[in-house]
């Protein structure tokens, strides 16, 4: 076993007779932030929920912090799934919950916690996003942008050691898409999180990323730094890169 945070081993994944994820091999270190590219309906989505076992690979071994999760049972997951947190593309909050409530809610759920240290966690965590005086606010009382960023303190609130962001950037107009960007990166290297970052957004990528692997028709078409990336000479990358300098 390598010293992998995250490592997918041939792992496929079909629906009836569509596979998405065709042998699927990668892995991310401790601290890494990897972004996973790759245009609608390539199977990145697909492959988040395999490795938090919303669903589970036909063949292949999926391995988190060491251990080996695509088989164990249902149950056991649990414990696997709160070691990751996950951004949605949407921030999910809860409308009728206070953004102290938000951010506190996972918190409760996993541990049995005294309020006075649930406090000190929230603000913490809302902190770290740069949200201050918001705790008593209701979402809808706040811009988009920063129910985003609520959305972030609530999932880095039950000290995951591996974050997972879908599309985190979708929607968003380009300041609010630099101020996401810079906290996952500040998040990143703050909590020493393994990020991976499921996107569509080059521009993103080459910006914050680690590495970048880009998923085509569910293969692994490319992977790198990205400097190495920014070098390659696959047309779907080359397509990404271009469309990067025209949003630049």
């Amino acid at each position: 076993m390598s010293d992998a945070q995250v490592q997918f081993i041939n792992v496929i994944k079909s629906f009836g007779d569509r596979t998405i994820l065709k042998g699927i091999s990668f892995e991310a270190k401790q601290g890494e932030i990897l972004f996973i590219l790759g245009t609608s309906g390539t199977g990145k989505s697909v492959l988040l929920k395999n490795l938090v076992g919303l669903l589970r690979p036909d063949t292949g071994e999926i391995w988190v912090d060491g251990e080996e999760v695509s088989q164990i049972s249902e149950e056991k997951y649990f414990d696997i799934r709160k070691k990751c947190g996950m951004v949605f593309q949407h921030p999910a909050l809860f409308d009728s919950l206070t953004v102290f409530e938000n951010v506190a809610f996972g918190v409760r759920k996993h541990y049995d916690y005294p309020e006075e240290k649930i406090k000190e966690i929230v603000k913490k965590c809302l902190k770290l996003v740069h949200l201050d005086d918001v705790e008593e606010k209701l979402p809808q009382d706040i811009s988009y942008g920063m129910q985003k960023r609520v959305s972030l303190a609530r999932t880095v609130a039950i000290s995951p050691k591996i974050l997972l962001f879908d599309e985190p950037t979708t929607g968003l107009d380009p300041v609010t898409t630099n101020a996401v960007n810079q906290l996952i990166l500040d998040l990143s290297k703050t909590l020493k999180t393994t990020s991976l970052v499921v996107s569509h957004d080059m521009h993103c990528a080459l910006a914050i990323a680690d590495r970048i692997i880009v998923l085509d028709k569910g293969n692994i078409v490319d992977q790198g730094t990205p400097a190495e990336l920014k070098a390659s000479k696959h047309p779907l990358v080359k397509e990404f890169l271009m469309e990067a300098t025209t949003h630049a």
